[in-house]
């Protein structure tokens, strides 16, 4: 009579082992045209027509018109911050992604023309301060994204509270401040299109740390824990 051999203590019941899948995975990038000239580019304009608005260069009857020449920056940051994401920088895509969303609300406000429309616009730039606020701590290694927010954050402090109050000279500081926020947005927007377009920095950005060593590291420092980062991970 024989006896079987007992079974191995790998393959007893209620264990189980995934096999080592390293050896046969791969993964596949997508190289694409950095979308961020657009996005701040699309900044600049929409802030110049709202600027002007609150400097009193329109008239309050061109309300409308400005809301339908803003609108149109809601969906060119809206493909901004979708495009960022497939870039693997949440950072940016963040933030285009909030800008996208503020224009669109700007614009069905102000075409709305709804009697508390502005003080509805004042709390709602009130919340944008507290957001911009938040990323400013997390942007500084992106200069250009930093600077932006930077000059923005007065601005929404400014709208939010002249909304609120209803202080003309706080709708003039914002439009100022709107402007300003034209000047930087438009210059971070041209030096990044040359930077792409001559393969190397020719204005000043001011990068540094991990946003320095994506643009100036090899290959290897660009698939550094890959395996870890969203869409590659199991779960986020």
């Amino acid at each position: 009579m024989s006896t079987d051999s007992a079974p191995d203590d790998d393959s007893g019941p209620g264990r189980h082992f995934e096999p080592d899948l390293r050896s046969m995975t791969r993964i596949n990038l997508r190289p694409i045209a950095s979308p961020m000239p657009l996005g701040f580019f699309t900044i600049a304009i929409a802030s110049v027509m709202t600027g002007c608005l609150q400097l009193g260069i329109f008239e309050e009857e061109a309300r409308a018109a400005v809301a339908f020449c803003v609108l149109p920056a809601f969906v060119l940051q809206l493909l901004v911050s979708f495009l960022a994401f497939g870039a693997r920088d949440v950072i940016a895509a963040t933030l285009m992604g909030i800008f996208a969303g503020s224009w669109l609300a700007y614009a069905l406000v102000m075409f709305s023309g709804t009697a508390d429309g502005l003080r509805v616009l004042g709390v709602f730039n009130l919340a944008l301060l507290c957001f911009g606020a938040l990323m400013t701590a997390v942007t500084r290694p992106k200069r250009a994204l930093w600077l932006v927010l930077a000059v923005s954050l007065p601005r929404w402090a400014a709208t939010g509270l002249s909304g609120l109050t209803g202080a003309e000279w706080l709708t003039r500081t914002s439009g100022a401040l709107g402007l300003a926020v034209a000047l930087v947005a438009m210059y971070t927007a041209f030096a990044l299109m040359l930077e792409d377009m001559r393969s190397e920095q020719v204005l000043p950005i001011g990068r540094s740390g991990p946003a320095h060593l994506a643009v100036e590291g090899d290959l290897a420092v660009q698939l550094r824990n890959l395996e870890r980062q969203a869409g590659v991970r199991r779960t986020l």
